[in-house]
């Protein structure tokens, strides 16, 4: 028998402490812990520029946007992870086995890295989905002016490619023009 076969499956309570004591953020899977990619100035200046346009649009409002501390776990799959920005509306759900996991986003927002792309595009983006709450999950390129959108309509997902000139449509009548979010971010266009 390999080494590889004797991977140690970990338990959610094994992961929390380990998040509680690491300085890197970890995702949670099938009992396997996986630590998360730093971010680029670009990943940073474009959740920065995310977030605070959705500030602006939901105050007073009974919805909130969090950044990437904010702690989601999908209840379906098992999946604990942070996003790039996410918006939870009240009454905010939490995890009965971890009340520091929300579980009821209704906006996700992840920004494209090459290491992880293919990942947030494909596996994440089908985890994200199966929560019941959620009604939009965006990936926003870091590399180009292009943001792709799934939005709910019922039981089916909804897909759109955006780019230079375009606004995409979030719940809670919340958007982003494409062009703002990318204004001070060094970004070729299209």
């Amino acid at each position: 028998m390999t080494s590889g076969a004797l991977r140690h499956r970990y338990s959610l309570a094994e992961y929390l402490e380990v998040e509680e004591m690491s300085a890197v953020r970890h995702e949670y899977f099938a009992g396997g812990i996986y630590a998360m990619a730093g971010g680029t100035p670009e990943h940073s200046a474009l959740s920065g520029a995310i977030i605070a346009a959705l500030v602006e649009q939901l105050r007073g409002r009974p919805c909130r946007a969090h950044s990437t501390d904010l702690r989601l776990r999908i209840l379906a799959t098992g999946l604990a992870t942070y996003a790039d920005a996410a918006v939870v509306c009240e009454p905010e759900a939490h995890d009965p086995e971890s009340p520091t996991h929300v579980t009821n986003p209704v906006l996700v927002v992840e920004v494209l890295s090459p290491s992880t792309q293919d990942y947030d595009l494909g596996d994440k983006r089908r985890h994200y989905q199966r929560i019941e709450s959620l009604e939009a999950y965006l990936c926003v390129a870091q590399d180009r002016r292009r943001f792709e959108l799934w939005t709910r309509d019922g039981e089916t997902w909804r897909h759109q490619s955006l780019g230079a000139g375009d606004i995409a449509r979030l719940p809670r009548a919340c958007t982003l023009v494409v062009d703002d979010v990318y204004a001070d971010a060094r970004v070729d266009v299209d």
